[in-house]
This record gives C-alpha cells, sequence and structure tokens, in this order.
C-alpha cells in the first residue's frame, strides 16, 4: 500500500471506512456475478463445439476436427477453474461485506450480529454481574467479534480475571492490541472466517484427543512395512507388465492384487473406519483453520504478543500451518473413499495403508503440539476482537498505570463507555483505604458512575482504552455488590443473599493486598433503621482491612460518617434541580444530596391517573 493510500486510509472515520469498504465490495460483487453468468454460457458452448467436432471427426474422418474439440475441451476446463476461482472471490467478499456491515451496525448501536456471552454470566462472580459484563448490550458483547469458541473464552477470561496483573503483562497486551487496531485489513480478513458459524474450538479438541487416545494398530508406521508395501506394488506392477508384454499368465497380478486388497482390509481397515469416525467431524471446518493460521504467520507483526503467537505457530519443527494442512489433506483422502474406489486403489497403490501410515506420522510429530496451537489462535482472537473495539472508539485512550503498593484512582472527564461521548463527564479521584458515599435522587447517575468506575477499570487491565480524558490507576482487586438478587430454589432470601455477598466480599479482600469495592445500597433488603445500623457497622469493620469503597445510598443519614471520621470517609452527590420540571445534571459535586424526586414523581403520576 502506497504511504498516500495508507494517509487517505487513517484520514476516514471508522463509520466512513466501512461505507467505503461495503460500497467497492458490493461493486466487486455485483461484477463477479455479471462474469459468473457469462462463464455458464462459455461453459456450455465449449462443450457444445466441443461435441460437434467430435461428431465431425466421426463423420468425416477429419483429424482437424478432432484436434479443434480437444481446444474446445481445454477450453472448457479453462473456463470451469476459472468459474470455481470466481465463485471462490465472490464467497470472500460476501464475507468481506458481511464483517463491515456488522461494524456499520455496531456504529449505530446494533450489536445483534455477534455473541452476546450469556453463558459467561455468573452471579457469583466479583464484579461481572453488576458491571454488565457479560450478556446483551453488555461490555462482551460490544467487544466481541471472535470466529472460535477458544478466542471467545479467552476474551470472556480476560474480562473476568481477578487475579491482579503485572503491568508488563498489561502493557504487552496493550501494544498488541494497538498494532492490531492499525491493521485494518488484517482484522476484517481474520472476521470474515467466522462469517459462516463460529469454530467450535472443543469438538475439534475432543475429536483429536479421541483418535489420539484410540487403541490403533502402529504397524503401518513402522519402517519395515513401509518397504513392503513399496515392493508390493513394484512387485504386482511387474507381473502386470509380463502378464501383458511377456508369457506370463494374467492369473498372476490378479491373484497378487487379491492378496495386497484382502492384507490392507485385514490388517488396517478397522483403523481406517474408526479414525475416520473421530475426526470426520472437524472437515468442514479445517479449512478455516488453515486460512485462520496461514493469515496469522504471514502477518508483520512486531508486538510482543504478536511475535509470541507467531512464533509458536511457525517453529521449525512445529509448523502448524503445514500440519494443519497436512491433516485437511488426511482427512479430505477418507471422506474421498467409497465401496466402488476403494478396491480400485488398493489394488493399484495400497491407498489405505499410505492413508493409516500418513496419520500415524502426522500424529507422532504434531498432535503434541495441537493444544498449543489452538490456544495461539484462540489468544489472537480475542486480540483482534479487543483491537477491533479499539478502532471502533478512537474517542477513547489509554490509561497510565501506576506502579504503587496502595490503591490510586485518578480520573479526569470519566464516562460510561455505554452512553458515547455525548455522556455528562467527571472528574474523581479516589484515595488508599479511603471511602466515598456519594448520595443522590433517582436517576440522577449515581449506580452509572459507579460502573462507569468499574468498567473503566476492568479495561483498563485488559489492555483496551478507557473512556476518560485522561485515567491515572494502580493495579488492585475489584469487588462489586449491586445487583444481589434472591434465590428462592435454594431458600435463600433477598437479604441473606446480600449477607452472603459481604461475607463473599471480606473474604476476598483478605486474600489480597488492596481491594476497591463498589457497592450500591447496602443491606437495602432491610427496614431503615437496620440498614443504617448495619451498614455503618460494616464500613466502620472493613476500614480496618486494606479496603478502598464507594458506596451509593439514599440513606442521607449514612453520610455523617464523614463527620465522625474526616480522614478517611468523603461526601459526593448528584443533586437535582426540582422546579415545574425536574433537571438533571449527572455531575458529580462534593456534599450531601438535599433533593430527592420519589414524592414528586409519585404525586405527578397519581395526578395524571386520577384526572
Amino acid at each position: 500500500m502506497t504511504e498516500i493510500h495508507k494517509q487517505y486510509r487513517q484520514a476516514l472515520t471508522p463509520k466512513e471506512l466501512y461505507t467505503e469498504r461495503i460500497t467497492r465490495l458490493t461493486e466487486e460483487i455485483r461484477q463477479l456475478n455479471k462474469y459468473n453468468r457469462l462463464v455458464v454460457v462459455l461453459e456450455l458452448s465449449a462443450i457444445a463445439l466441443a461435441i460437434g467436432c467430435v461428431v465431425g471427426y466421426t463423420m468425416w474422418n477429419n483429424v482437424a476436427a478432432l484436434v479443434v474439440a480437444v481446444l474446445f475441451i481445454a477450453a472448457y476446463v479453462t473456463i470451469r477453474w476459472r468459474d470455481s476461482r470466481n465463485s471462490r472471490m465472490a464467497e470472500e467478499k460476501e464475507s468481506l461485506r458481511s464483517v463491515y456491515q456488522k461494524e456499520l451496525n455496531y456504529l449505530s448501536g446494533d450489536f445483534s450480529g455477534f455473541a452476546s456471552g450469556e453463558q459467561y454470566i455468573n452471579p457469583r462472580h466479583a464484579f461481572t454481574l453488576d458491571l454488565d459484563i457479560f450478556g446483551p448490550q453488555s461490555l462482551f458483547h460490544r467487544i466481541n467479534r471472535t470466529v472460535t469458541t477458544g478466542g471467545s473464552d479467552f476474551l470472556a477470561k480476560e474480562l473476568a480475571e481477578t487475579r491482579v496483573r503485572t503491568i508488563d503483562e498489561i502493557e504487552a497486551q496493550r501494544e498488541a492490541i494497538h498494532e492490531l487496531s492499525e491493521k485494518e485489513p488484517l482484522r476484517a480478513a481474520f472476521m470474515a472466517q467466522g462469517q459462516g458459524r463460529q469454530i467450535d474450538t472443543t469438538d475439534i479438541l475432543e475429536a483429536l484427543h479421541a483418535v489420539e487416545q484410540m487403541q490403533v494398530s502402529r504397524l503401518a508406521a513402522h519402517c519395515l512395512t513401509h518397504i513392503a508395501a513399496i515392493g508390493s506394488i513394484v512387485v504386482f506392477y511387474v507381473l502386470l507388465v509380463a502378464a501383458i508384454f511377456g508369457p506370463l499368465s494374467g492369473t498372476f497380478p490378479m491373484l497378487w492384487v487379491l492378496f495386497q486388497i484382502l492384507a490392507v482390509y485385514l490388517l488396517f481397515g478397522r483403523t481406517l473406519k474408526r479414525i475416520n469416525q473421530s475426526i470426520n467431524i472437524i472437515l468442514p471446518r479445517l479449512g478455516t483453520y488453515v486460512n485462520m493460521i496461514m493469515l496469522i504467520v504471514t502477518a508483520d507483526l512486531k508486538s510482543r504478543e504478536g511475535r509470541d503467537i507467531i512464533s509458536q505457530l511457525s517453529a521449525d519443527k512445529q509448523d502448524a500451518l503445514k500440519s494443519f494442512r497436512l491433516l485437511k489433506g488426511i482427512i479430505n483422502a477418507l471422506d474421498q473413499r467409497n465401496e466402488i474406489w476403494v478396491p480400485i486403489s488398493n489394488a493399484l497403490y495400497l491407498a489405505d495403508y499410505f492413508i493409516v501410515r500418513r496419520f500415524l506420522l502426522w500424529q507422532d510429530r504434531y498432535m503434541m503440539h495441537i493444544e498449543e496451537w489452538i490456544a495461539a489462535v484462540s489468544h489472537f482472537d480475542a486480540l483482534v476482537s479487543m483491537a477491533t473495539f479499539r478502532y471502533n472508539e478512537p474517542a477513547a485512550t489509554d490509561a497510565k498505570l501506576v506502579d504503587a503498593d496502595e490503591v490510586v484512582y485518578e480520573a479526569h472527564g470519566l464516562y460510561h463507555p455505554f452512553l458515547g461521548v455525548k455522556a455528562v463527564r467527571n472528574d474523581f479521584t479516589i484515595a488508599d483505604q479511603h471511602y466515598y458515599i456519594i448520595t443522590g435522587a433517582n436517576m440522577a447517575g449515581k449506580s452509572t458512575f459507579l460502573r462507569s468506575i468499574g468498567i473503566n477499570y476492568v479495561l483498563a487491565c485488559c489492555g483496551m482504552p478507557v473512556f476518560a480524558d485522561s485515567l491515572r490507576v494502580s493495579l488492585f482487586s475489584l469487588f462489586s455488590s449491586m445487583r444481589t438478587t434472591d434465590d428462592l430454589a435454594h431458600g435463600i432470601s433477598y437479604f441473606n443473599a446480600e449477607l452472603l455477598r459481604l461475607q463473599q466480599l471480606i473474604e476476598i479482600c483478605r486474600q489480597n493486598r488492596h481491594t476497591l469495592i463498589i457497592l450500591d445500597e447496602i443491606l437495602k433488603g432491610t427496614n431503615s433503621l437496620d440498614k443504617l445500623n448495619g451498614s455503618r457497622l460494616f464500613l466502620q469493620s472493613v476500614s480496618a482491612l486494606p479496603i478502598t469503597g464507594i458506596i451509593a445510598t439514599h440513606d442521607l443519614e449514612l453520610s455523617k460518617m464523614e463527620e465522625e471520621y474526616p480522614a478517611h470517609f468523603h461526601n459526593y452527590c448528584f443533586e437535582i434541580q426540582l422546579s415545574d420540571e425536574i433537571t438533571y445534571t449527572y455531575r458529580l459535586s462534593e456534599g450531601v444530596a438535599r433533593n430527592q424526586n420519589a414524592t414528586y414523581l409519585l404525586r405527578n403520576i397519581l395526578k395524571t391517573a386520577l384526572e
């Protein structure tokens, strides 16, 4: 790509680029389809003319007509090959257009083209349920572009990681994400591999492990059987030539053929059947794996993680691309076997023996590396998703990671990624082992702000961009309690569920040096006075642990803890303006909220309903 083209591409916004790509691909597909219709006419014409020339030769014994017939047949074969190639090109372009259309839909708020990750929802997780990490309209739903289930699992693990990472780990991943975000054609080509349906990594691994654990004869892999097989084939052709051109009876080559067919069937027939049953399941997706590995190993990646993935897939003695191509060839050979061709192929060149031998040699050389290769592809798959998210969100920025043995969280212009650039931004600084009590009316922005704190920290820890003018954070454990629910099936009431969640919080905090907790209405499952006393007791108790906290509450009495413990407790609020209408500013400020809206809103509803 020329420097001018690079600058042109960089000047386009994501929406402009996707629109331009869709327009171009639509025109190219139209041209290919138009050409394909012409090809059908040319194919029929070539066949008709070839038949006509053959008829002419038989009627008039004209050698020239036979030569022309051969030329028309050659033309038909060439046209047919071009037709097949153009059909593949059209399919590839359709897949690419689908990729760009889904990205364009994403920019319009439509995520229906991507899996939402509902299978990863875990109410017991430290923070993912409260922060909308998984499920419809979630963070995962916005990021996920994975082609394989292994890539999906890798991405989910990154977003749900509770282990405190190191700065080096995060920066290495951020470097890889940044590099891939600038390689739009590579990302699009990779994502296009999954437009048919997602590859089930587990199915592939289980099929290959089933073959690995099968008790099959290793006879075909032995060098002596290889020599014997080649010798047998040579003997057959010597006997055949002697029968055709010499005095030898045709009975001898026929008997030898029967011997070969019987020997191969008895020695390797059952082994072939068992191998075929186990690995035939992966044939439809194996070509896609080959394409993905080809895209990865031929990519000019400079980042540390990118180079590591390529080295895992392309080491001299562990060449994943070569391995998967060989396996694809073996499975194709198995797939093409049929009742008529099997005895003929075994008679002519002992086909079944060599299929078994190829597979056993493949298994000995490559099987031990399969899990490592699939893990590398899954890793790259997840990186492509994260890089696409980065590209699609140019307004986001990188967090500054601080090497500090304490909780550091300094945000300027922070906002929730789901709200977009029109969201109201807030500044907020969290000091280690300090507690911030946030009050405000219903719908004033408390819960959204709490989630903004948590979800941006998750993004920062994954090496992805954050939604703030600037964000400076250290690395610590994160725990939230915002969406506690009852579990009637197990006899757990709402209040009991809250207690269990707080108990889980304490246990996790004891295991970590520093933890930021995000709480929304502690003990809301009990009466007001009990709730206030319980909340005060809880905060007083955990303040002795290495915990830093943000607590949203409607209970204004809880804000008096700032008066009792001014060194560690601080009041912030989201205030509203009450007049003829309610004005929500969504601006965070110091102090305690004074205006509430529940009675005001209810009065308006009742007035409207009863008039």
